[in-house]
C-alpha cells in the first residue's frame, strides 16, 4: 500500500471496536475488517442476490456480489490515487450492501412498505445491523465487532430518528458532519460500478439498445472513440471498450476534482475531514454528464416493463412471506420464532432480508404452492 495522506484514515488511530479485542498483527485493523467480512454469511448470500436481473434469469448479469468486488476494485483505485487507505475503503465496499434485500431495490421497497408501522426497511441500516448484530461467528460477540471507522462508511445515510439510536456512529447525522474520505470515495465508487454495469447488463439482457444509449452524451462520446480506433470492431467488445473508458473517466475526475478540493481546504487530518463540507466529488460537468445517464437507466431500464413485471413479482412474494410469518410465527424456522417472540416484526424482517432470490422464492412455494403440501 502507498504512504498514507495524513488526512486518510489511519489503522493505528482507530476509534477501535464497541467490544475492545487484542491487536490482529501483522494484520492492520482495517485488514481485519475486511477478511471478517468476507468470511461472513451475509458475504456469501450476496452471490444469490439480485442486483437489477434476477440470479436465475441468466449466468453473466451482475449480483450483489459480483457488484460489491466491482465497488471494492474502483474505490482502491481511487484509494490508492488520493494517498487513502485501500484496505479500509476496500471493507467498507465489500459490506455496503450486507443488509440488502432479495429482488434488490423491489424487495427493499416491500419490504419497507410491511414495516411501515414498526420503524421502516432501510437496506444501508440494515448492513449495519448485519454487521453490528445479526451474524453469529464470535464466541465473545454478536456481529462482527468492526472497527468504527468501517461502521461509519457502512452507514452512508440515515434519517435523524435512526441516528439518535445509533450512538457515536449515527452522531454525525445529528452534528451534520462528514464521515472519512474513504467512506466518501467509497460512496462514488458504488455510483460508478453500478451505472455502469447496469449500461453492460442492460445491453446483454436486450432490454436497452446502443441506439438509445447514443442519445446520452457520456455513452456517445466514449463510444464514438472506440470506433474511430477500431473502425472494424463490433459485438461484445464495442460495449465493453466503451464502459471501461466511461469508468475511467469517472476515475480519473473524480480524483482530480478531489484532490483539487482537498488541496483549496488544506485539511490536514481526518478529523479535518469530518468538519469540513463533502469532499470527494466529480466535476460540474462529469456530474451532470453522470445524471444523465443515471435518468436514462432509470427511464428505460428500471422501469422497462419487463423489469416491471419482475419487480411486481418479487413485491408478491415479500408482502405474502411477510404477511405470513406475521400472522403465524410458528411458520418461521425454530432459531427465528424465538428472535420474533422478542423483537416481533424486526425479527421477522431480519429474516426476510437475509434471503436470497432463490431462498425467498423456495419458502414462498413451501408456504403458498398447494403441490407443496407433501413436501
Amino acid at each position: 500500500m502507498t504512504e498514507l495522506a495524513p488526512y486518510a484514515a489511519h489503522s493505528s488511530q482507530t476509534r477501535g471496536r464497541t467490544h475492545p479485542e487484542a491487536p490482529a498483527a501483522p494484520r492492520s485493523e482495517f485488514q481485519r475488517d475486511r477478511d471478517r467480512i468476507i468470511h461472513s454469511t451475509g458475504f456469501r448470500r450476496l452471490e444469490y442476490k439480485t442486483q437489477v436481473f434476477v440470479n436465475h434469469e441468466g449466468d453473466l448479469f451482475r449480483t450483489r456480489l459480483t457488484h460489491s468486488l466491482e465497488v471494492a476494485q474502483i474505490g482502491r483505485t481511487i484509494a490508492r490515487l488520493l494517498g487513502l487507505n485501500e484496505d479500509l475503503v476496500e471493507a467498507v465496499a465489500l459490506a455496503h450492501d450486507l443488509g440488502h434485500t432479495p429482488f434488490g431495490h423491489a424487495g427493499q421497497d416491500a419490504l419497507n412498505a410491511c414495516m411501515k408501522e414498526h420503524g421502516g426497511f432501510e437496506h444501508n441500516l440494515q448492513s449495519l445491523r448485519v454487521v453490528d448484530l445479526l451474524e453469529e461467528r464470535y464466541a465473545e460477540f454478536d456481529g462482527l465487532n468492526l472497527t468504527f471507522e468501517a461502521r461509519e462508511g457502512i452507514l452512508k445515510h440515515c434519517a435523524l430518528g435512526n441516528a439518535e439510536k445509533l450512538g457515536a456512529v449515527g452522531a454525525r447525522f445529528l452534528a451534520r458532519t462528514q464521515p472519512s474520505l474513504e467512506a466518501q470515495i467509497t460512496n462514488l465508487a458504488d455510483e460508478i460500478a453500478y451505472n455502469n454495469h447496469d449500461v453492460d447488463d442492460g445491453l446483454r439482457s436486450g432490454l436497452i439498445n446502443i441506439e438509445q444509449l447514443m442519445e446520452v452524451r457520456l455513452f456517445a462520446r466514449h463510444h464514438d472513440e472506440v470506433k474511430a480506433r477500431y473502425p472494424a470492431l463490433n459485438g461484445r467488445r464495442i460495449v465493453t471498450e466503451t464502459v471501461r473508458r466511461i469508468i475511467n473517466t469517472l476515475i480519473l475526475d473524480l480524483v482530480a476534482t478531489t484532490r483539487s478540493n482537498i488541496e483549496t481546504s488544506a485539511v490536514g487530518s481526518i478529523d479535518d475531514v469530518r468538519a469540513t463540507a463533502p469532499l470527494a466529488a466529480f466535476s460540474e460537468v462529469l456530474l451532470d454528464e453522470h445524471r444523465e445517464l443515471k435518468r436514462f437507466l432509470h427511464r428505460h431500464l428500471y422501469r422497462h416493463y419487463k423489469v416491471a413485471r419482475m419487480s411486481a413479482k418479487a413485491s408478491r412474494i415479500i408482502s405474502d412471506l411477510y404477511t405470513a410469518f406475521i400472522g403465524d410465527a410458528r411458520l418461521l424456522p425454530p432459531e427465528h420464532q424465538a428472535r420474533e417472540s422478542l423483537e416481533g416484526a424486526r425479527a421477522v424482517a431480519d429474516y426476510i432480508a437475509g434471503m436470497t432470490d432463490r431462498y425467498a422464492m423456495r419458502e414462498h412455494r413451501r408456504i403458498f404452492a398447494v403441490e407443496e403440501i407433501c413436501s
